[in-house]
């Protein structure tokens, strides 16, 4: 038996929730052109006969402008203490930047190995991969560098092979059906959050919050009561829409993904609810059971 934990790190929005559903076989976490859009340690469980890998999604590591941004890069550092691999993901469509730089600089002071995973390569010509290869060699000394196409699963299965090389522990931390450590409510939370960042596109800001008030089976039904938590009534505004089409369509978006995790009918109530403060805001998730901003 071979298992270990693997951090997954990097800039926002380069696909680190996409290379870890797609790895465990299901939707564990949120997808979203909006940066940030992962708030979370998020742990998905991959099995295969004898192998246990569990691969932890991060925030994305960039520099801070507000109290978020610097609670999202603590959530991104925490994780990378007690893992036995570092993953550093970039997306090989946008050029090395200061944030590219920045990640490496801190991985630098790691002390485990660390492996470069170049991702959207469907996009590229090979000829034009060799050189972004090259500039990363210059950055860092990548204990393996792996091209994939997270979203189209290429190269994927290398990527695991590679991964093997470096689990240390011979115990199964999870059994086998199980896929994350997150609850049904945090995954029925984060759907709805998800729908609410699709929908509203540019409008809303990624501090918005879902929280999960009530959730009961009532034959053969769940009924969910759900408050989508924002900091201003401008907000508020734009996701319930002219005439409440907007938390309408939300609404019918997240019941049809949640009865599918949920395998059952569901019955869906979304409120909106301004909390302007980020006291305020933590006081009212510690209400429900969140000791962060969840």
């Amino acid at each position: 038996m071979k298992s270990g934990f693997v951090a997954i790190v990097g800039r926002p929005n380069v696909g680190k929730s996409t290379l870890i559903n797609n790895i465990v076989g299901s939707k564990i976490a949120i997808t979203s052109n909006k940066p940030q859009t992962t708030r979370n340690i998020i742990q998905g469980v991959y099995n295969e006969k004898d192998v246990q890998i569990i691969f932890v999604d991060t925030p994305g590591i960039h520099k801070p402008k507000h109290k978020l941004g610097e609670y999202l890069n603590r959530q991104a550092y925490y994780s990378i203490n007690d893992v036995d691999v570092v993953v550093m993901l970039v997306d090989v469509s946008e050029k090395i930047g200061p944030g590219d730089k920045f990640i490496i600089d801190s991985l630098k002071k790691v002390d485990k190995p660390v492996i470069l995973v170049l991702n959207k390569i469907d996009i590229l010509k090979r000829e034009e991969l060799l050189p972004i290869i090259d500039e990363y060699k210059k950055l860092h000394d990548f204990a393996e560098i792996v091209p994939v196409s997270a979203l189209k699963k290429d190269n994927i299965n290398r990527f695991i092979e590679v991964l093997k090389k470096y689990l240390n522990d011979d115990i199964k931390y999870y059994p086998d059906e199980q896929i994350t450590n997150r609850s049904t409510e945090f995954l029925i939370a984060e759907i709805i959050r998800e729908k609410v960042l699709h929908l509203t596109e540019e409008e809303i800001p990624h501090s918005i919050t879902c929280v999960i008030e009530q959730i009961k089976k009532e034959k053969n039904k769940y009924i969910i009561n759900a408050v989508i938590v924002v900091e201003r009534d401008s907000i508020k505004k734009i996701i319930i829409g002219k005439q409440g089409q907007m938390i309408k369509k939300i609404g019918t978006l997240a019941r049809k993904e949640i009865e599918a995790l949920l395998n059952s009918k569901v019955y869906l109530e979304l409120f909106v609810k301004t909390v302007k403060n980020w006291r305020e805001k933590e006081r009212y998730l510690k209400e429900f059971g969140f000791t962060n901003f969840e």
